[in-house]
């Protein structure tokens, strides 16, 4: 059996394209294969793509927009809740707001 083969012609006169092949020139000769392999399926598990960005409809584009924009909001929340979890919440002081305060404040109100 023959193995498959792809070629791969990046059009160097785009940013992504050329970061691209930046990248795969730095992989050993000999794990170009193994490379790829891994950027693929790793790019499958994070952001599942089916199209190429010139074949995606618009509604394709915007639910990866979506998916793209709820991975981050998941990202932040995870990170927000670990920061908040180390710090010690601390009672508000409930004491009484001054009248001299209350009353300049309701001059600014107008």
């Amino acid at each position: 059996m023959t193995r498959p083969q792809f070629t791969f012609r990046p059009n160097l006169q785009k940013e992504d394209h050329r970061r691209a092949w930046e990248i795969l020139q730095a992989v050993p000769e000999r794990q170009k294969s193994a490379f790829l392999v891994q950027a693929i399926l790793f790019r499958e598990n994070e952001n599942p793509v089916r199209q190429t960005c010139s074949e995606a409809s618009p509604s394709a584009n915007n639910k990866r927009e979506e998916a793209s924009r709820e991975s981050l909001e998941t990202l932040l929340r995870r990170i927000l809740r670990e920061e908040l979890s180390s710090v010690s919440p601390q009672a508000a002081d409930e004491t009484e707001v001054p009248r001299e305060m209350m009353n300049f404040l309701s001059t600014l109100a107008g």
